[in-house]
Parts: C-alpha cells; structure tokens; sequence
C-alpha cells in the first residue's frame, strides 16, 4: 500500500473538522479532529521533512484556520474553508510531500 500524502491529510482535516463542528454544533469537537489532522501531519512529516518545514507546515495551517473565518463572511463558509484547505494542501505538499529534485549527471 502506498503511502497517504500528508498534504491530502492536512486538507482534509480542515474541511472534515469544519464539517463536524457545523454537523454537531460543537466547535470544540471539530476543533478536536482538526488537532487530530494536525499532529497526524506532524508525525508523518517530521522525518523526511525535517523540524523547520513541519513548523512551517503547522504554521501554515494556524493562518489558513485564521483566515478562514473572515474569508467566510465575504464568499461563504463552505468556500472560504474549500480556499483554506487548498493553500494548506499546495503548501504541505510544496513543503513535505514534492519529490527531491533529481540532479542528472552526463
């Protein structure tokens, strides 16, 4: 089985995580599956990338969390946190998931 891309984890998390707190009417339990999403991503990224860009990466998600909600009041809940999820997505995947440039010798 091939491995889960963190990036996909960490996209995923904000939406389900948003999805469970409007479902349930209990932010604190989407705020508890987002925590969830992030220290899975923590985990799974420390290794190959390292303490700096897992930083980066959980930082990310704090300012993509952040600017989701007053995103939210100018294009909607639902699309604000689909932007979110996007940026935080493209950034883990740029900062933990991208393949090492291979350098081609002659």
């Amino acid at each position: 089985m091939s491995r889960v891309p963190t990036a996909l984890v960490a996209a995923l998390s904000m939406g389900v995580a948003f999805a469970v707190a409007q479902g349930t009417g209990n932010r604190a339990l989407g705020g508890v599956v987002l925590l969830a999403g992030a220290a899975w991503c923590a985990v799974r990224a420390w290794r190959p990338a390292g303490a700096a860009r897992t930083v980066a990466v959980l930082a990310a998600g704090l300012v993509c969390f952040a600017g989701a909600h007053p995103l939210g009041h100018v294009i909607g809940a639902w699309p604000a946190v689909a932007v979110a999820a996007l940026v935080l997505g493209a950034v883990t995947y740029a900062l933990v998931d991208r393949p090492a440039a291979r350098t081609v010798t002659a």
